[in-house]
């Protein structure tokens, strides 16, 4: 395993480079026992989100349209999960995020994001949309759609669908730009954006407020987000997405924060050969945008998947961010310190997996899964 590390506490993030190893000026503590990769279950077909029940078996999506309930081991798959409503099967676009209720133990709603398709004018079109249901036995009642992104369109890319929970239990929705980078800046669209609401689909009061906007907005100028996770110290919610080629971001999203797509970026349109001249806008952000924590070039790793890991089976890994990469085939550990990337470590790469999620278990090893149809447990 290589770890690329800045250099100084103060130089620029632009200089780590996914293919560079550098000196570190503090090592990044390893695990006292070598961590490895213990493969579950291999009969999975493109799963791409998972939670876990409190009494620790598992709920995953399939990208083409079934939700499993896993049992708590992980080795075999207890049923197929009924009542959800029609799922458009569109290019990256399916069944997607999913998460439970803070609550679940006292009413078990499940939350789940995924791929919609239009009716109406917008027949033929498809966006993403959030919905929840009340989880009983092997059947999801009650269900409901509490958003839906608009406008739709024919394209079948860039569809976000990380849905994260904050300690108010608002949650956050990520919305990818749909590969329609002229809507993404505007504030009347959910496209390029993520999204804060109630669990019941209503907006907190609280959002920040663009004049115009809609009001469920905490953030725009986003490409396609998928992967979200909350700080374990602050609570800030963090969130990486694809650049194009080159210029995957980290950032820390703050409300109301503009994150520059497709003003800027450290990546290059495609069909240009990489390279820091080819930069969209130059790369660095202009005033009011706001700069990546870190970011990946010349080549893209397309990260997926995202934790702070706060468990106790790897006490040197606590606090650092994990990260899944599907083009980089491999997790990413990265060392975040008063919000600056201070070292970034490429992990697992020999199992040659394209990894879709990555989720802390509650009990305390970090699950995997992959393109590949694997659920993967990082253990000792």
């Amino acid at each position: 395993m290589r770890l690329i590390s800045l250099l100084s506490r103060s130089a620029p993030v632009a200089v780590i480079l996914a293919a560079c190893a550098l000196q570190a000026p503090h090592a990044i503590a390893q695990p006292a026992v070598p961590a490895k990769a213990v493969t579950l279950l291999g009969s999975l077909k493109s799963p791409w989100g998972l939670a876990f029940l409190p009494d620790g078996r598992m709920l995953i999506t399939e990208k083409g349209g079934r939700l499993l309930l896993v049992a708590a081991d992980g080795k075999s798959v207890v049923s197929e999960i009924e009542g959800l409503p029609q799922i458009a099967i569109s290019g990256q676009g399916g069944l997607l995020g999913i998460a439970i209720d803070p609550d679940f133990e006292k009413d078990p709603w499940v939350y789940w994001a995924y791929t919609e398709l239009g009716t109406g004018d917008e027949d033929g079109l498809t966006g993403t949309a959030l919905a929840r249901g009340r989880l009983s036995g092997t059947t999801l009642r009650d269900v409901k759609v509490l958003f839906r992104q608009a406008p739709k369109f024919r394209s079948g890319v860039h569809f976000g669908a990380r849905i994260v929970f904050r300690p108010d239990k608002t949650l956050f929705l990520t919305l990818g730009d749909r590969g329609s980078r002229d809507a993404v800046q505007d504030p009347k669209t959910g496209i390029g954006k993520v999204i804060r609401l109630n669990r019941d689909g209503t907006v907190p009061t609280d959002n920040p407020r663009v004049t115009g906007g809609l009001p469920e907005v905490w953030s725009t100028g986003h490409r396609n987000i998928q992967g979200a996770a909350l700080h374990p110290v602050d609570g800030a919610l963090w969130a990486h997405e694809h650049g194009p080629q080159g210029g995957d971001e980290l950032n820390r999203v703050v409300p109301g924060g503009n994150y520059g797509w497709p003003i800027a970026s450290y990546g290059c349109p495609y069909g240009v050969p990489e390279g820091e001249k080819c930069r969209i806008g130059g790369g660095k952000h202009p005033e009011g945008y706001r700069e990546p924590v870190s970011y990946w070039v010349p080549q893209s790793i397309a990260p997926a998947g995202l934790i702070f890991y706060s468990g106790k089976r790897f006490p040197e890994w606590k606090g650092d961010a994990f990260m899944g990469a599907l083009r980089g085939q491999a997790l990413w550990r990265v060392r975040i310190e008063s919000n600056r990337e201070t070292a970034r470590e490429r992990l697992f790469a020999d199992l040659k997996e394209r990894i879709r999620d990555v989720v802390e278990g509650p009990d305390g090893w970090i699950y995997l899964l992959t393109d590949g149809g694997k659920l993967i447990r990082i253990e000792r």
